[in-house]
């Protein structure tokens, strides 16, 4: 039995591991387990023309052997049962997906079929009740919303409109580490905080500044790290959804404080944009709230963008886009260390580009085909969501020859599928330079290479996370050697979660190397 996957369970739900302690109330411990069977009498789902699957308990389903690890113990479920499997989260039946064919036909050919996500309580709550891109509903709806996102804060000409804040943070964050050369940093630390505020300037930079800016990013970095641990937690009420209203864990209530914080800052930021609209302050420079707010007032009344959603739009961009591109970084910056040959081509790369009395400018991303193939191969090799974000089928159908009934939960397993040795050389090793011949792209169209996801609803921001990802790299790299603290190895090993992230934060030691100290500026 797991039991490493139920600790949280206990943890945040301990007067049932008391109540189950059988030496002293196994009267009520054996009544429990008889209540749970009768239970199971009464509810229990046939596996008729399902996908093959470890047997079940009664009522917890296979709850008792998961592994926290997720990714990889779907990728051996499907070792032994094959590409599509199945499993019961206690009432939840998931779907496993580990194939390019099948993962083909789910977000491909019945994509609208399973265009609705599986939302879980914790995600429910941080979205105002769904009402984000990630969670509402495939349909006019999300098409509006997904429409505003992509038109008026992630297209190509909004992020080049853009730059200079991204010049602006990334600089700062070049000074910071010249700062601390000789000494150990938390690269993933500062670059969480360089994306932040890249996203929260782009959102309302033109409506907070100085000290109360600085302050945000301290108070949004906590609150966007306890939500991510939160969504990660395994909550009896996703498995057993009738119990949801219970909140047994409490996770809900917990993450309605956490929200209430945002809410909060959104409040203020918002009441400060109207009255500088009204005053007519700030039209020179308009951010993305800016623009929300003038839609919504001229929005169509038969598809209004109310206030609610704009929050969770906000809520959507700062917590899509912070943890998801530090964690890429991050993860890249680890695997590029230990390769050191890998480092050396990359600032020889770079040296021929941009020259060591110069500093990278996004101009020259374009120009560095060996640290494009680099990050498509951290993205590979450590996707962001190694799971995607589950899907949830609108109506009963058939994959791979197996019933898929509505409302189950679909896992897409990205990350086995990017090591699949049939389709991958050496598939657990850092190599860049199988993506040198630009053969694989994050179009979704090629079910082999889909770190994005694919289909109607692919990641938004892609092209944001790509120029963030190559542009941080590029800085990072031509700026700096880099080395551990001394009697340190590098580690690549991942934690999963919400988003994927590396299990021990990578201190390094930066050593400048520029021809120039003014470059450092």
């Amino acid at each position: 039995m797991s039991l490493k996957f139920f600790k949280p369970l206990f943890d945040s739900f301990p007067w049932l591991l008391q109540q189950l302690n059988v030496e002293q109330n196994g009267v009520f411990f054996f009544c429990f387990l008889g209540f749970l069977a009768l239970l199971w009498f009464f509810i229990s789902n046939s596996n008729k023309g399902l996908p093959p699957g470890p047997k079940a308990l009664p009522l917890i389903g296979n709850l008792h052997s998961l592994d926290p690890e997720l990714h990889t113990y779907f990728a051996s479920l499907s070792k032994t049962y094959g590409p599509i499997c199945r499993i019961w989260l206690g009432k939840k039946l998931g779907i496993i997906i580990t194939s390019p064919e099948l993962a083909r036909e789910v977000l491909k050919d019945k994509d609208i079929i399973f265009s609705n996500r599986d939302v879980p309580d914790a995600g429910r709550e941080f979205s105002y009740g769904g009402n984000s891109i990630l969670w509402t509903p495939y349909g006019p709806k999300w098409r509006m919303l997904r429409k505003v996102c992509v038109r008026d804060m992630l297209s190509c000409s909004t992020l080049d409109s853009v730059y200079a804040l991204r010049q602006r943070e990334l600089r700062q964050s070049i000074s910071y580490f010249y700062n601390k050369a000789g000494s150990p940093v938390n690269v993933g630390e500062q670059m969480f905080l360089t994306i932040l505020n890249v996203i929260t300037s782009m959102l309302w930079g033109g409506t907070v500044k100085g000290e109360e800016r600085a302050s945000l990013g301290a108070e949004f970095r906590y609150v966007v790290t306890e939500i991510a641990s939160l969504c990660s937690v395994p909550n009896l009420s996703d498995f057993y959804p009738g119990l949801a209203w219970f909140d047994f864990q409490g996770v809900a209530k917990k993450m309605k404080v956490l929200v209430k914080r945002f809410d909060k800052i959104f409040e203020s930021i918002i009441n400060q944009r109207q009255k500088l609209d009204r005053n007519g302050v700030g039209q020179e420079s308009k951010d993305f709230l800016q623009v929300l707010l003038k839609l919504k007032d001229e929005a169509d009344p038969n598809m209004p963008l109310t206030m609610i959603e704009i929050k969770a739009l906000l809520m959507d961009m700062i917590l899509g886009g912070t943890d998801s591109t530090s964690n890429t970084i991050e993860f890249a910056m680890a695997e590029i260390m230990n390769k050191p040959y890998v480092l050396r081509k990359l600032q020889e790369e770079l040296e021929t580009v941009v020259g060591k009395d110069n500093i990278v400018d996004e101009s020259h991303i374009k120009k560095l085909p060996y640290l494009y193939a680099v990050m498509k191969e951290v993205l590979r090799i450590h996707p962001t969501s190694p799971l995607l974000v589950p899907r949830c089928p609108s109506e009963t159908c058939t994959v791979g020859g197996y019933t898929v009934p509505k409302g189950s939960c679909i896992f897409i397993d990205v990350w086995a599928i990017h090591r699949d040795p049939s389709i991958w050389e050496n598939p657990t090793e850092f190599l860049p330079k199988r993506f040198l011949d630009n053969k694989w792209d994050y179009s979704g169209n090629d079910f082999n290479y889909f770190p994005f996801g694919s289909g109607r609803r692919i990641c938004a921001g892609i092209a944001m996370a790509e120029k963030m990802v190559m542009y941080s790299l590029a800085s990072l790299i031509h700026s700096f050697d880099w080395k551990l603290p001394e009697g340190e190895t590098v580690e690549v090993t991942e934690n999963f979660g919400i988003v994927m992230n590396k299990k021990m934060p990578l201190v390094a030691i930066p050593t400048p190397r520029l021809s120039n100290p003014k470059l450092y500026e």
